[in-house]
């Protein structure tokens, strides 16, 4: 389904490029709108390709409490620890840090090491779609003589476009809705509805999640571009540690001493 959503924007940017081509929108829109899909793009493939959070099977618990204890959380499919807030995706059959769905629009896990980027892909999207349906509605209400009217082929590519566009806008802003609920209760997809099954009548208590906990310490730039996060403390938002990393950082503290 992700080829889908290439092809839809693919064909809103070049209706758009081929009205300014025509001289029916002016170049700035169209650039603007044009910059737009291709950081709506930008976004989606790195959603798409990047890793969700995926949990290695030598995953360890983040607190030394944790750690001598010997009863862990552990998945029965991975057979491996499972970090508080974890689920195990059947479809890409892994557990993934904080996964709030699996997303077949993106055909990857939604997890900590996505969702900035997910979170991008429904902002342009939404951004886009709001912006071709203002400039189609100003046309058709402002429009006062026949050379600004849309004619030939151009009036049915506007028209198959604004459908795209309502479609888009009404999806993405429920999706919207959804992410940004999880991101206040910090309680996602998969945890609202296991909750809502056993127990109906309990609110999420769960700590809401922080801007550097999904955007990392970027500069305010890096927040709107399609890239990985720089996480204040990357074990505690992914929700475990490596053996690797623990006894570096233990070596480092024993030559300090």
């Amino acid at each position: 389904m992700s080829i889908i959503v290439w092809i839809l924007i693919v064909y809103s940017c070049m209706t758009v490029a081929l009205l300014a081509a025509s001289r029916e929108l002016s170049h700035i829109v169209a650039y603007f709108y044009c910059t737009i899909c291709a950081l709506a793009l930008a976004s989606h493939a790195k959603t798409m390709l990047s890793d969700p959070g995926a949990v290695p099977n030598c995953a360890v618990p983040i607190d030394s409490a944790a750690r001598q204890s010997e009863a862990h959380t552990m998945c029965r499919a991975c057979k491996s620890y499972k970090p508080p807030g974890s689920h195990h995706c059947r479809i890409c059959n892994r557990c993934v840090s904080r996964m709030d769905h699996h997303c077949p629009w993106m055909n990857n896990c939604i997890g900590a090491g996505n969702l900035k980027s997910f979170i991008l892909f429904l902002c342009y999207t939404w951004v886009g779609s709001a912006l071709a349906l203002i400039i189609f509605g100003c046309n058709y209400f402002f429009c006062q003589d026949e050379s600004c009217e849309f004619d030939g082929v151009l009036i049915q590519l506007v028209r198959v476009m604004t459908f795209i566009c309502t479609g888009s806008i009404m999806f993405v802003s429920s999706m919207l809705a959804n992410v940004s609920f999880a991101v206040m209760t910090g309680s996602g997809t998969i945890d609202r509805l296991k909750r809502r099954l056993s127990k109906p009548a309990e609110a999420p208590d769960d700590p809401p999640l922080q801007f550097e906990e999904i955007f990392g310490i970027g500069s305010y730039l890096s927040c709107l571009l399609p890239i990985d996060p720089i996480f204040p403390d990357h074990d505690r938002v992914l929700g475990y540690s490596m053996p690797q990393r623990l006894l570096r950082e233990g070596n480092e503290n024993t030559s300090t001493c």
